[in-house]
């Protein structure tokens, strides 16, 4: 419990120190959603603007209006509305696949760094990113596949047991054990992250190999760590919810933008935490390794000089 709690402290006052990569993180979120939000605003104000139904929208918020709204002629194809959206998305995880290195870096160093070693670091480590992306994609992919469908294969066994409740227990047990599965994987790339960048490693398969080796009996420790810090975001989405729904007037648009963003803003602080416990993970880890020695030289002794014999005198074996 002790090193859990060190874990989480440590990652804590790392991204309490650097608090400044979620400000604009959330910046970039931020502008992007707009962009994207602005699509649909465009797009259904041609029949909003004039009409009474707005009314459900303008003031709180009816599924039934909506539903109206997309099903008519006239809003035309909800892909119109959506792909900006979507294209949006794209370019947000793009971009931090690219500034990710920075806040690696940022994390690792005991003083703030320069704007010139945050870009250095994002540009020299874009590419081992990328194929630490693709090697993520593909080993969360095969264990959420194999999983997924092992949870279906017992749902679809439950579903004929006597006992109603059972297909349900059967599912949320599977999502569990997915989601700790996947957490787990996650842990090893973000350790793996941290190797490319703070030990500057061209070779990505040589970290990914490295990390799976340094967490290697501290899965559990870790895993505890990172479990905690999503149930924080659980609680923080939570009354995030009861709070919009207990506090906010249905017609304040202003009061439920500004809950709307404070939640989103916690949540990607709580994301930035688990990376600062993977840095600080690894940090202590490369402390903790032994220092490697090179053994002594073996050095043989030099033979001794020749002597010069006497003037006068010949060298044995040779005559006069």
């Amino acid at each position: 419990m002790s090193e859990k709690a060190s874990l989480l402290s440590s990652g804590a006052a790392i991204a309490r120190r650097n608090k400044r990569y979620v400000f604009w993180f959330f910046v970039l979120n931020f502008i992007f959603a707009s962009l994207g939000a602005s699509a649909f605003r465009i797009h259904a104000a041609h029949l909003l603007d004039r009409s009474l139904n707005a009314d459900g929208l303008l003031h709180g918020f009816d599924w039934a209006v909506l539903g109206e709204l997309l099903f008519r002629p006239e809003f035309g194809p909800a892909q119109g509305a959506t792909v900006p959206g979507m294209i949006l998305a794209v370019l947000f995880f793009v971009l931090t696949l690219i500034f990710l290195p920075g806040v690696f870096l940022g994390y690792a160093s005991n003083y703030r760094i320069s704007r010139e070693d945050f870009f250095r670091a994002c540009g020299r480590n874009l590419w081992r990113f990328v194929r630490v992306a693709i090697l993520f994609a593909i080993v969360a992919g095969i264990v959420g596949g194999i999983l997924g469908g092992i949870q279906s294969a017992l749902a679809h066994a439950a579903d004929e047991s006597s006992y109603e409740k059972l297909p349900f227990y059967v599912q949320l047990l599977g999502l569990i054990v997915i989601f700790l599965a996947l957490t787990a994987i996650r842990i090893w790339f973000d350790v793996a992250e941290a190797d490319v960048v703070i030990a500057d490693q061209n070779a990505v398969r040589k970290s990914v190999g490295k990390a799976r080796r340094q967490i290697r009996g501290h899965r559990l420790r870790l895993l505890g760590a990172y479990v905690a810090i999503s149930l924080v975001a659980l609680l923080v989405l939570a009354i995030g919810i009861v709070v919009w729904n207990a506090v906010v007037p249905s017609a304040s648009l202003f009061s439920a933008f500004l809950i709307g963003q404070l939640i989103l803003l916690l949540l990607l602080a709580i994301r930035f935490w688990q990376r600062a416990v993977a840095v600080s993970f690894y940090l202590a880890r490369v402390a903790e390794a032994p220092v490697e020695t090179l053994p002594a030289p073996i050095i043989f002794p030099e033979p001794p000089a020749p002597v010069a014999p006497p003037v006068g005198v010949a060298p044995q074996g040779e005559g006069i």
